[in-house]
Formats: C-alpha cells, structure tokens, sequence
C-alpha cells in the first residue's frame, strides 16, 4: 500500500511539474519581441512623417503621434525665427524638410520604445533663403493599440549638438 501512495504522489508530482514548464514556455512565447521588424517599422514611421512634411501635408502629422503628445523644441536662436514664421507665416517662407538622424533606437517593450538622434529642419525664411536649422532630440514611441503603428508619444530637443 505504501508503494501505490508513494508512486501516486510521484505521478502527481511529475504531472504538476510538466503543467508548470508548459505554462513558462507560454508566457515567454507570448513576450517576445521582434526586435529587427519593430525597429523596421519604427523607421516605417520615421519615413513617413519626414515624407508627410516634404510634400506638405501637415494634416496628416497628426497620424504620427499620440493624441497626447509633448514635444518640446529649442527655444533659442535660429529656431526663434523659424517657430515666429511658422506661427504666422509671411512671405515666401515655407516649411520644406525634416531629416532625422537616428544614433539610438532602443525597444524598451512591446508597444514604448525611444529614439535618440540628431535632426535638420530646411525651412525657406520670408526673403526667399532657405535655411537649415539643427538639433539633438529625444522621443518617447508609443505603440497604437488600434493600428499597431509607432507614434510620437513625446520628445525633448534641444540645439546642444552631438559631437
């Protein structure tokens, strides 16, 4: 008698136990993390928003971001002029390009990431010049639940430049 109790107890024990591997291997599958085709499609998104603003379409930079985004720009020098124009736009000036520069992209989960670069906004002044401004930002990505695409959640930026 004590034989059948001790080889249930071990046949529960081993049956337990494989109950308890199997339930790990699900939940590790279920987080991972795709990291070239996230990185791929934040870059997807990168492209699109610059492409959005070369061909003026400024209605459509909204698809880029969160509903509530922060974004912080430099507030100083050169960029002064550029944000007074945008603001209230004379002349012939016009908001040409944005060409970011990515150093960093770093996937922090499946739905936030953040990118950290360098970028150039090529903007024509009233007189007619075109002007290129740069600065060395920080964005916060959020992935939309909805659509599945990367957004801009926030971003800091700043005119200190990378070496």
């Amino acid at each position: 008698m004590k034989n059948l109790v001790l080889l249930f107890v071990t046949i529960f024990l081993i049956s337990c136990n494989e109950k308890n591997n199997q339930s790990e291997n699900k939940s590790t599958d279920v987080n991972q993390i795709d990291f070239q085709a996230e990185l791929a499609s934040i870059e997807e998104t990168r492209a699109g928003f610059q492409l959005a603003i070369k061909e003026k379409r400024y209605a459509d930079l909204r698809n880029f971001s969160t509903g509530e985004i922060i974004s912080l720009t430099p507030i100083c020098g050169t960029w002064e002029e550029y944000k007074r124009l945008r603001n209230e736009p004379v002349g012939s000036f016009s908001y040409d390009s944005l060409v970011m520069k990515p150093k960093e992209t770093i996937i922090v989960s499946d739905s936030v990431a953040n990118d950290f670069g360098t970028s150039s906004v090529y903007y024509t002044n009233e007189q007619g010049e075109p002007i290129e401004i740069e600065d060395t930002f920080l964005a916060i990505l959020k992935k939309d639940k909805s659509d599945g695409k990367w957004k801009l959640h926030r971003e800091v930026a700043t005119t200190n430049m990378l070496q």
